[in-house]
């Protein structure tokens, strides 16, 4: 079942790295009590992620986090060792939070994954953004093509902060 504007998100967690190595971030950590934009890509280091979707939040993190936000993340299903290198190579540090579902296992929970086993990659999270407050989902932007980079690029969310 996909998630929907009004639901609660699913309890679960997340491998983020830390300054000792690789760690966990739970929902209830990363949502109570807050308002988060969450964003997903299919992969790290692939084309749209890279060149646009990433950079986006990227640059208009300081834009999003002045409109009450507290906490920009992006989720992949890829492994902290990735996301932490994407990250750093992007610039992300301190800006955007990065978030590895290794096993794809919150993605299935959202049930917004992507079967891109056509092109070896297996399942994956289909092209993202929610906005959730106090961890309720209060705006969903779904893509309608992995590729595209629009309903969930951080300049159409911050439009509708």
């Amino acid at each position: 079942m996909t998630i929907k504007v009004g639901d609660k998100v699913p309890e679960g967690g997340f491998a983020v790295m830390g300054s000792d190595g690789p760690g966990g971030v739970t929902s209830a950590e990363l949502f109570e009590g807050k308002k988060v934009v969450l964003f997903s890509v299919p992969g790290a280091f692939t084309p749209a992620c890279s060149a646009t979707h990433l950079p986006g939040y990227v640059a208009n993190s300081d834009a999003i986090k002045a409109k009450g936000i507290d906490t920009v993340a992006c989720l992949a299903v890829n492994d902290v060792f990735v996301m932490d290198a994407w990250g750093s190579s992007a610039g992300a540090d301190g800006k955007v939070t990065m978030l590895a579902d290794g096993n794809g296992d919150y993605t299935k929970a959202l049930g917004l994954e992507l079967d891109a086993s056509g092109f070896g990659m297996g399942t994956r999270g289909l092209r993202f953004a929610l906005i959730v407050n106090n961890g309720e989902v209060s705006h969903l932007f779904v893509e309608e093509s992995p590729s595209e980079v629009k309903a969930s690029s951080a300049e159409n969310v911050l439009s509708n902060l």
